[in-house]
């Protein structure tokens, strides 16, 4: 029996979370350093399997499967794909740097607080977050799956509620009211979501009388298993509702901002870099794949609405005075290009969907956290609370501005190359779509540019004349980060090549091919 990598990846993070959590009171600093080297060794892990996975073999590989609940066909069924390998790596690769850069928000508040911090919890949430993240991106049992997709809510339900931003412009009182409000709204939205896709997950197995995703597909594409059209079509949106709650899609996107604003710069970096990723992970994996002709009856829907995602994302982050806010906003915009390239049902839009997972974490992982240091030195989430900051804090100023370019897909970093293959891979089958999409870039170049704007240049204010630049901790978090832009951005082949087998597989599976240019017209 060879070894069960794809488990023990999953389990490390799990296990280090109990232990974690289970370290004393008094020694609070043990315990950030046993989360940091936890996330460290499943970072190990990741590159173990990201070195074992062969892009030309079989489609799921490191496969696992254990008897469950029999009664009921479940097994313990785990495998990975090309795009669920780099979206695998891409978790572990950002928990180490979410530890590092929240290493004193769980420290107790000021003496005489009436409330206190457990600086052990904070960091065993994100590990337990970090194994049902992975768990979710290896399950190929259809209820396995769902099992984590919707016990992941539970920790960042508490990591949202009780872990807030210090920043807060109001008193504790009202700061504690806010991040109540988008607790509860971040869990009645996804669990709304999880309970229809319940639903769609019952109504499978009434069906196929199975939960395995490559038994059920393989049966689907054999012809054996046949869905009515009606039956499909109403599975399909089960799922996808779901889905497209947690990406978040206009217009079930409302929780996002909220959860965003409120929570530590950390956290907003896991919700929406590393949880958010697995709604449209999972588009791909079980929506295109299980029900493939409802998936092409839905597609012009869904294209318009992840073009209304883009314009409207961006056009709110244009107007917002709150920074956390804004890249909130922008994040609902990128969700729309993502889902845009996936129902594009092109290899070129669902290639760069695929990249744009991967890049999108980075860039906005980078953006969010040197934010999340310029507030905590204010302490102030206002845009017009700042200014001049480029003058007394110019290395935060400079990473700041990088991943700015970075969410505005500047050529040269790496979110270009994704943007720019989801709207070629959308214009040649969608040509209006494509067309309209390119609004979103022009919007995200100007609220990118006026954030940077009215927060680092102009006169030095009085509240930032003393600002201390990026720390060694600091730039520790943020310099990998910035790297990474760079590289991905002029040499993005080993990630491109990791996902374009598993894309040619999902092109299959909708019965896709590419359209030829009409050289003809073109003339």
């Amino acid at each position: 029996m060879s070894f069960p990598l794809l488990t023990v990846t999953a389990a490390l993070p799990a296990v280090g979370a109990v232990a974690t959590a289970a370290v004393p009171a008094a020694r609070r600093t043990a315990a950030k350093w046993l989360a940091l080297a936890v996330s460290l060794a499943t970072l190990g892990l990741a590159v173990a399997v990201l070195v074992r996975f062969d892009p030309d073999g079989d489609r799921y590989q490191l496969t696992e499967s254990h008897s469950w609940i029999s009664d009921f066909g479940v097994r313990y069924e785990l495998g990975v794909d090309g795009i669920g390998v780099a979206l695998l790596a891409l978790t572990a690769l950002l928990i180490p740097f979410i530890v590092l850069a929240g290493w004193h928000d769980a420290d107790p508040l000021e003496t005489g607080s009436s409330r206190w911090r457990p600086t052990q919890g904070f960091f065993a949430l994100i590990l337990a977050v970090e194994a049902m993240v992975i768990l979710s991106f290896e399950a190929t049992d259809v209820f396995l799956f769902y099992i984590f997709f919707e016990a992941m809510l539970i920790p960042l339900y508490f990591l949202i509620g009780g872990f807030g931003d210090r920043a807060h412009q109001g008193g504790e009182e009202t700061a504690s009211t806010q991040r109540s409000y988008a607790a509860v709204k971040f869990l009645l939205y996804n669990l709304a979501g999880g309970l229809i896709m319940l639903a769609a997950v019952i109504g499978l197995y009434t069906v196929a009388g199975n939960f395995s995703l490559q038994e059920i597909a393989q049966a689907r594409a054999d012809g054996s298993l046949h869905m009515a059209t009606s039956t499909e079509r109403w599975l399909f949106l089960g799922f996808f509702f779901a889905f497209a709650v947690k990406a978040p899609l206009w217009p079930l996107h409302t929780w996002l901002p909220n959860a965003m604003g409120e929570s530590t710069a950390p956290v907003a970096v896991l919700i929406t870099a590393v949880v958010d990723k697995v709604g449209t992970f999972a588009m791909l994996r079980f929506c295109l794949q299980l029900f493939p002709e409802a998936s092409k009856w839905a597609t012009p829907v869904i294209l318009v609405l992840a073009v209304i995602s883009i314009l409207y994302g961006a056009l709110l982050a244009v107007g917002q005075r709150d920074i956390k806010r804004l890249i909130a906003y922008a994040s609902i915009s990128h969700f729309g290009f993502i889902i845009m390239g996936i129902f594009a049902m092109t290899s070129q839009g669902q290639s760069g969907a695929t990249l744009y997972m991967v890049n999108h974490g980075i860039s906005t992982a980078a953006l969010l956290l040197v934010a999340g240091f310029l507030i905590s030195r204010r302490g102030s989430r206002l845009i017009a609370d700042y200014g001049g900051v480029q003058k007394v804090a110019p290395v935060l100023a400079g990473t700041f501005l990088v991943g700015g370019l970075a969410t505005l897909s500047l050529p040269g970093l790496a979110p270009f190359v994704s943007e720019f293959l989801v709207l070629v891979g959308t214009f040649t089958r969608h040509p209006v779509i494509g067309i309209v999409a390119t609004v979103g870039i022009v919007l995200a170049a100007l609220y990118t540019l006026v954030l940077y704007q009215r927060t680092m240049t102009g006169p030095v204010k009085a509240e930032v004349a003393t600002m201390p630049d990026l720390r060694v901790r600091e730039l520790v978090v943020v310099a990998p980060l910035i790297a990474l832009l760079l590289l991905l951005g002029v040499y993005p082949k080993p990630v491109a090549d990791l996902v374009n087998p598993a894309v040619e597989h999902t092109m299959s599976d909708v019965h896709k091919t590419d359209p030829k240019p009409d050289v003809e017209a073109a003339r």
